[in-house]
This record gives C-alpha cells, structure tokens and sequence, in this order.
C-alpha cells in the first residue's frame, strides 16, 4: 500500500468564524482501511462531505483518486460510494429494486446491473429478502444493502459514516466483518467514520484522532502509541523468581528504559521507547532465575484515546 488515494493538504471549513475543521493533513492509501475516529461535532462529517464534493472547503487541497472534488464532483462520485449514517431507501421498493434504481442512476446497463444486484445481495447476506420491500427491513439489514447500494457501481473507495449506527451487538459484528472481507477481496479503500473506538481498533489498519476539527494523531496501534506516550510506547511484563534491585537497576539503566515498575517479589513492568523484550529476557535470564513469564503489553485504541485526553487536560489546565 504505497499508492495514495485520498490526499489532503491544509484543509479547513470554517462556519461563522469558528472552524469544523482545522489545516487538515492526511493521506490514505489504496486498499487501506482508515478510521477516522473522534467524538461528535469533531468535524468528521463536514471532512467526509469535502471529500465528496457536497460542500466547498474555505482552503487548502483535497484529491479523491487524484481529481479535485470541488472541481469535478461528479467524477468523484463516480468513483467513491458513500454511506451515511441516515439511510434512505425507497421504503415501497424491494431490497433489489432499490439497487436497480441506484445503478439505473449511474448508467449501468440493465442486463448488468440485476447480475451485479444479485451478486451484492448475496455478498451482504440479504438473497432471502431481496424481493422484500425495504420499509420492513431492520436497521442492520439495510445497513447490508447500503453496502449493496454503495458497491454497485463498483467503486475504488467507500465511505462509511458511523455505518454500525443503531445495529445490535451481532449486527455489528457481521457488519464489520462483511466491510474486511470486501476490502480484503476487492482492494477496495474504506474510509470509516466512527467515534466507536472498539469498533474502529477491529478492522482499520490505521486510526486517525480526530477532535474540535483538528487531526491529533495518525498511525497504527504502534505508531499512536508512540507520538501519544513518547518514551514509554512499549511495556514488557516480566514474571520471574526472584526479582532482586541489582536485576532492576540493571534494567533501568538501560537507555531505551525510562522507568520499571516491580509490582511484588516476582512480577515488574518496564516501559521503554522501543520493543526491547529480547534484550530484557536475556538480562532477567543471565541471573539464573526462573522466568516464568515474559510478553509485550500493547496499548489499546481506548486506553490510548482515554489517556491521551487526560494528558491534554493536565496540559491545558
């Protein structure tokens, strides 16, 4: 994934002198799933309707598979599918028909487009209701047919807006799953808009934070770590029997070691700027002691969301 699909550069929206969204910077690559994740009002939205052309930005420069959406909207709708977070179907029209008149719409011949209808219907798991009339759908099916509908036309990027909006727990969960297997199988770039951090950690090879308009951080699980908690990004857990000072001093002295917490007799933690656990295994070992346990805790999207947040707070306070 070297080949950038969605560039943006120094992108703001400002409304009645305040901005939605602030000098944003960022670009995602063909075939990458990308979150964006922030809580409401961040800006994601007001983003997401640059991207498509829908509103123009106060400045700098968005391309979407390399055309200027504020140019030539059409062109980019052409290539990219959009699903907001309010669906809208044709409540007296069948599942089927809904895509018909979806693909009617982008000139897609007949003969085509039922072919493809069936085929996207079966995908999203709605074969045995594709004649039913939308208006009896349940909100998670009609999720699976804005798939549908946002597929049609074959598009080279989806965007999803907060897609699991309103679904249960294991609605959800298909849901997600059927959005990984499109993108593994197809290549398809996503662009998911969501401010369930959970959600987001499952499937998005990369998050970015987003908050009062402004992008704070980019990168995956290692990478947010690493700009959020600087030289402590990695903690390596050490269970071992006995834990003495000299072991722990000769730890922390260590430079990728900014500090070691022993939690009791045999257990300690060591946050270091670097994955260093085979470094730190053959320290602990060359006291010939009994290592009963070593691993590496990653951070996850909701602790680093959380205390990043706290950090900002202590700061600004």
């Amino acid at each position: 994934m070297n080949e950038a699909i969605i560039e943006i550069q120094e992108l703001s929206k400002i409304y009645d002198d305040v901005p939605a969204v602030d000098k944003l910077s960022l670009s995602i690559q063909k075939g990458e799933i990308f979150g964006l994740l922030g809580p409401n009002g961040a800006g994601k939205s007001t983003t997401i309707f640059m991207l498509l052309g829908l509103t123009e930005p106060t400045s700098g420069n968005v391309h979407v598979c390399g055309i200027d959406p504020t140019r030539n909207p059409l062109e980019v709708k052409k290539r990219v599918g959009y699903l907001p977070d309010d669906l809208g179907f044709y409540q007296n029209m069948t599942g089927y028909e809904n895509l018909l008149y979806t693909a009617s719409l982008n000139e897609i011949p007949r003969e085509e487009a039922e072919k493809r209808a069936r085929s996207l219907l079966e995908q999203v798991g709605l074969e045995g209701a594709m004649h039913k009339k939308t208006g009896k759908y349940s909100r998670g099916m009609k999720q699976r047919l804005g798939l549908a509908d946002v597929l049609i036309k074959n598009p080279e990027v989806i965007i999803l807006d907060e897609p699991t909006l309103g679904i249960d727990p294991e609605g959800v969960r298909e849901l997600l799953s059927l959005i990984n297997k499109l993108n593994k199988e197809k290549n398809i770039t996503v662009l998911l808009s969501s401010h369930h951090l959970h959600q987001v950690q499952q499937i998005c090879d990369r998050v970015g934070i987003f908050v009062k308009g402004k992008l704070l951080a980019k990168g995956n699980m290692d990478d947010l770590a690493g700009q959020l908690f600087k030289n402590e990004a990695y903690i390596v857990h050490v269970e071992a029997d006995p834990i003495d000072d000299y072991m722990v001093n000769d730890i922390k002295g260590m430079k990728e070691v900014s500090r070691v917490e022993q939690l009791n007799h045999n257990t300690m933690e060591i946050y270091c700027d670097k994955d260093i656990t085979p470094t730190i295994a053959r320290t602990v070992m060359s006291y010939d002691i009994n290592l009963t346990n070593i691993s590496k805790k990653n951070y996850g999207l909701d602790e680093i969301y959380h205390l990043y947040f706290e950090g900002r707070e202590t700061n600004e306070a």
